[in-house]
Order: C-alpha cells, then structure tokens, then sequence
C-alpha cells in the first residue's frame, strides 16, 4: 500500500510552506528526501556570492563557520549562523537551516534540518526531514535503510496502518522541538510529531509494534 496523500509536512514542521522548501510543500516527504539533490541545486541557483561563500555545490552563509576537517559534498547549503564542526561529513544533498549546530563526527546523508537544531555528535542522519528547535545528543542515530530483510522498502505507520513506501531510504520526519536521547535509534520510516521525546537507549521502532505487512 501507498501511504494516504493527505500527509502534510506541515503538520509536523511549522512553516515549512513558507521556508525555502515551499515549492514541495504538496509532496511526501520520503519524495523529498529522494529528490534531495536535485532540490539542492535548484536552491543553489536561487543564491548569491553576497550572502554566501560559494564553492562548486557546496554554498555556506558568510555569517556561519566551518571547521576545518569538516567534508561538505555538494550539494550541500549551510545557512546563516550555523556551525560545523571537525568531522562532519554532509553528503547527498544536504540542506542546514541557520543557527543549527552539526558537532563533530555528525554525519547527515540527503536530509533537511531546519533553525536551531542541534546534532550534538556522532549522530548519523539519513533521508530525513528534521524541524526547528529538535536536539539529537550524542550518539543517537535515524537509520535510513531496512537491512535486515529481502524487501527493503521502508514502511511508515499512519493511524493504525503501517503503509509500505515506494522507497528503500527513508529515515524519519522530526517534528519541531523533538529530543532525541543520547545513543537511542530511530528506525526507518518514523514519523514523529512535534514534541516528541526518545528516551536515551531507546529503540523507536514503528513496525514492531505491528503486525507484518
């Protein structure tokens, strides 16, 4: 099964019609995240040398800093009042909002993060859509990647229904505000709204939860 049209990002992440990201504000957000980097090279084309440092793909605000040891990959935009630390890796298409922090060892894989977000260090992220004010402490992981199984497409749970997707990278939609536990993990698929707690150590998994598809 498809999952229902009707879920809207929106819902989950206050603002994002009106944020550079509006023009997909009628899309899925695992089709978001698979689109990642053709996303990012329209939005590299909408910027200017005035406001950001501009290399190749890779665009970062002149008001944020990058340390060096940090690997950008475009294409990747980092904006306004962020920082980037030793370490960080950024790859396949990667969107930062301003006043986020990425500590080191932080790897983010074709994902959005919007304003004041903190990825403490040592996270992974992959394929997700993260909102404004989340926090993920040390060592806590959003798996992208259903490896565990022969069919690999990921499923998300809407209601009581867990519905498969088209795809077999997703990672999670992060509601605005939510606090992910230090070295907990966020299985694929995961939809959480805003507000969300993960406890340290926890393992958020919604297909155990229910029955096999």
């Amino acid at each position: 099964m498809s999952a229902p049209a009707a879920l809207r990002i929106d819902a989950f992440i206050e603002g994002f019609s009106e944020s550079a990201l509006g023009a997909w504000r009628e899309a899925e957000p695992w089709s978001v995240t698979a689109s990642a980097p053709e996303i990012l090279r329209r939005l590299l084309e909408t910027l200017t040398n005035e406001d950001f440092r501009i290399d190749g793909e890779v665009a970062v605000h002149r008001s944020s800093s990058v340390e060096t040891g940090a690997t950008l990959k475009g294409p990747c935009i980092v904006g306004a009042e962020t920082f980037v630390a030793r370490g960080a890796y950024l790859r396949g298409g990667v969107w930062i909002d301003s006043g986020c922090v990425v500590g080191p060892g932080v790897e983010v894989k074709s994902s959005f993060v919007f304003a004041a977000t903190t990825l403490a260090h040592f996270n992974f992220v992959g394929d997700s859509l993260i909102g404004r004010g989340a926090n993920l402490e040390a060592g806590s992981i959003i798996a992208n990647c259903r490896n565990e199984r022969p069919d690999r497409r990921v499923a998300v749970r809407i209601g009581s229904q867990l519905h498969r997707l088209p795809v077999e990278k997703f990672g999670a939609l992060v509601g605005d505000g939510t606090r992910i536990g230090a070295n907990a993990v966020v299985a694929p698929g995961a939809l959480l709204p805003p507000g969300s707690q993960i406890d340290r150590l926890q393992l958020f998994d919604e297909e155990r939860r229910l029955s096999p598809l």
